[in-house]
């Protein structure tokens, strides 16, 4: 690239030499880029391996897709003999009649619930142990499976 001027013949002035820029070699390093890049690039999609884990099949089992999560029976032991059953119904007041009321609400006897229901003690903490475990006995005489108390010492659930 040059500036320099150059005297004009016809006229006897100076004249501005033109600025050419050859854009050959620049379009030829382009393309063989091109081609380098197209040629060292891999477009298959790779295969990859993905951990599964599957159940075995003896392990197959049928789910019932109307099958009702099952909601325990709270049972508040208060002291004194005086207690109050958690749910939609009017539960007995007493420890004495609790049986009974269990009793009338299984499922083979008429109820709703059925014997695998989980039925939990809850005393309060004033309450004397004895009072709690006459509770326990009277869902176990009733008749159902799962019957715990509720650790209220930590202040969680059951």
């Amino acid at each position: 690239m040059s500036h320099r001027r150059r005297p004009s013949t016809a006229t006897g002035r100076l004249e501005k030499a033109k600025v050419e820029l050859n854009l050959t070699p620049m379009i030829d390093v382009v393309f063989q880029l091109l081609i380098y890049f197209l040629l060292g690039t891999s477009f298959a999609v790779g295969e990859q391996t993905f951990r599964l884990d599957v159940p075995d099949r003896g392990e197959s089992f049928d789910i019932d897709p109307f099958e009702l999560d099952v909601t325990p029976v709270v049972v508040q032991v208060a002291g004194g003999g005086r207690i109050r059953v958690d749910g939609p119904w009017e539960g007995p007041i007493h420890v004495d009649a609790l049986t009974a009321f269990l009793e009338t609400r299984r499922v083979d006897r008429g109820g709703l619930l059925p014997l695998d229901t989980p039925v939990h003690i809850d005393p309060r903490p004033d309450v004397d142990w004895g009072e709690a475990v006459e509770a326990f006995n009277a869902a176990v005489r009733a008749g159902f499976d799962s019957v715990g108390f509720i650790d209220t010492s930590s202040g969680s659930g059951p």
